[in-house]
């Protein structure tokens, strides 16, 4: 904490041990939240992924502290919690209510992600909120194809009661359960969201009855103030100025190869920081649209990489000094009844623009660009085992992150707005559905070279044991990774598919929808690297040598890109080195 803000909280009357406490405490509920979700939910994609956020909110709203999750959630839920506020007012909220909505416009994503919201009562009055948003595999709608609207997604759950003062509301169970394929694993994550709200609930009230409904809203407003300091202190480090970029999308699934333009503006003035998304892509026909809160949570991202990166537990107070400028009607800002089941893929970008726009005046705090897409797969068959459906997305794959002006990108990390999300274990797979995973290696030569290299992709090889259906969604084949200060680009992403054993590699994208693939046939998964960072040339050539020896870069590419020549052992041949160099 700074010593402006300590000074703060000492004049508010809440002394800064208490507040370091509290703040503690604040993080350790959201944790256990987090905990509890994933040891009771039913499905990969909440237990294994960590595809949810969890977090605790004011009695405004606004937030106080994310489980760390998904960074796109940062926006939509507390959206979402404000949205059930203006909803029902706070005289119709009692306790031992729970609000539920999946309406996409709302949480600005698809309508897989349930949002489960429980007031915080402490002495009768209500002091804030508790909220999980979580993926769940299913809830209806088409299987598969290109979605061109809401309605083909899913059930559409409005801002209603899941729970009215403690006793549930079993109609509502009864609609959801008849409206999606896999009711049992449904219901299930249902049960393990409300046990993560009411964990965050008890373990807020504890909080308040220890320390005093004054002290911790005392000290929430400090972190927050603190938050806000450090932000404007980092904001006012960057040259005032208007800085912009702009980069494509491939295409929105339905018209193949018209590129999606995005184009983004940033001001910086002072303390103050003001991201214009009003070029970004009007909305498109098919589902890659997101709802207006992960347009601002794409600012809110990208800001908080550059100003408050490491100030837990995240808050709103970070992003005081940020405006966010975005009219509705883009593909982050979508309306209904636009499609938005793949609603997180060109945010990534948009992100990754941001980052390129600000590199010219922050070069030292700047990332290349990365491979920004989940490459993740959804597959569905009928079990050989039980004669049942089953449904599984495997992934995401993880590919290169760009390279900075100090360091390479790192190599196989899910994409920037996924967080801490994991990849699906190879041995949870094959135990549960009928797959084998031939191959999940490292992709040479995927990272861009630089003077320090980008990040590496990965490749991923799945055969089908029995038949099934396979649809993919992936983007950035054709809008590389790029480099900065004279780093080279990075490899797209890419797919390829397995058909009694020929392989098809001349896909126009990497999205194909509802291909069946029989016994034996595969699919391969091929993410993008990192673009490096400044002049290959410059890169140390002991350091190009130890990558060629682990197989991250292939001779071939040491010598054409980086200009070090390696002797039959793979050590460097000095003399010819600075003759290649020089050339």
């Amino acid at each position: 904490m700074s010593l402006q803000a300590t000074a703060k909280t000492q004049t508010n009357g809440v002394d800064p041990v208490t507040v370091e406490i509290i703040r503690n405490g604040l993080y350790a509920v959201t944790e256990e939240m987090k905990t509890n979700l994933t040891r009771t939910a039913y499905n990969l994609i909440i237990y294994e992924a960590l595809d949810f956020t969890v977090g605790l909110f004011t009695k405004e709203g606004d937030t106080v502290s994310i489980g760390l999750g998904l960074p796109m959630f940062i926006r939509g839920m507390s959206e979402t919690v404000k949205a059930k506020i203006r909803h029902f007012g706070y005289d119709n909220i009692k306790p031992g209510d729970i609000l539920v909505t999946n309406d996409a416009y709302t949480t600005g994503s698809h309508l897989n992600h349930f949002t489960f919201t429980m007031p915080v009562f402490h002495e009768g009055l209500l002091q804030g909120f508790t909220c999980c948003m979580a993926h769940w595999l299913d809830v209806g709608g088409t299987l598969g194809n290109v979605t061109t609207d809401i309605y083909s997604e899913g059930i559409q759950i409005p801002i209603v009661k899941y729970q009215r003062e403690g006793v549930v509301n079993q109609d509502l169970i009864d609609i959801i359960a008849m409206n999606v394929r896999l009711s049992e694993r449904a219901m299930g994550d249902l049960r393990a969201q409300i046990t993560a709200i009411t964990t965050g609930e008890r373990r807020y009230v504890e909080l308040l009855q220890r320390y005093g409904a004054d002290a911790v809203h005392g000290a929430i407003q400090q972190i927050m103030d603190a938050s806000e300091a450090v932000a404007r202190e980092n904001t006012l480090s960057i040259p005032d100025g208007t800085y912009e970029a702009e980069s494509f999308m491939d295409d929105d699934g339905l018209e193949i190869g018209k590129r999606i333009p995005i184009r983004v503006k940033v001001t910086v003035q002072s303390d103050e920081m003001t991201i214009d998304l009003s070029d970004v892509s009007k909305q498109v026909k098919g589902f890659y649209n997101s709802g207006f809160t992960t347009g601002i949570a794409c600012a809110q991202v990208a800001y908080k990489c550059l100003t408050t990166p490491t100030d837990y537990p995240v808050n709103d107070g970070s992003f005081r000094p940020l405006k966010v400028i975005m009219p509705m009607g883009t593909v982050i800002s979508a309306e209904r009844p636009y499609p938005m089941r793949v609603w997180m893929t060109f945010p990534m970008t948009v992100i990754d623009t941001i980052f390129k726009a600000l590199a010219p005046a922050i070069p030292h705090r700047s990332i290349a660009g990365h491979h920004a897409d989940l490459v993740f797969p959804n597959i569905h068959g009928i079990s050989p085992e039980d004669g049942r459906l089953f449904i599984v997305g495997i992934g995401p794959l993880g590919g290169g992150w760009g390279a900075k002006s100090s360091e390479d990108g790192v190599s196989v990390t899910v994409c920037i707005n996924d967080g801490d999300t994991h990849n699906s274990p190879t041995e949870q797979l094959e135990a549960k559905y009928p797959v084998l995973v031939e191959k999940y290696e490292i992709r040479q030569d995927s990272g861009g070279a630089g003077r320090h290299r980008g990040g590496l992709g990965a490749e991923m090889v799945v055969q089908a044991l029995s038949p099934f259906t396979v649809t993919t969604r992936i983007d950035r084949v054709h809008c590389k990774p790029w480099g900065l200060e004279g780093g080279g680009d990075a490899m797209g992403n890419g797919l390829a598919v397995r058909h009694q054993g020929q392989w098809k590699t001349d896909h126009p994208n990497a999205k194909i929808f509802n291909v069946r693939l029989e016994r034996g046939d595969a699919y391969k998964m091929l993410s993008g690297g990192g673009g490096g960072f400044g002049n290959p040339l410059e890169r140390d050539a002991e350091l190009v040598a130890e990558d060629v020896r682990e197989g991250y870069v292939s001779r071939a590419q040491a010598e054409q890109l980086y200009g070090v020549v390696l002797d039959e052992g793979l050590q460097v041949h000095a003399q010819a080195t600075a003759r290649r160099r020089a050339q």
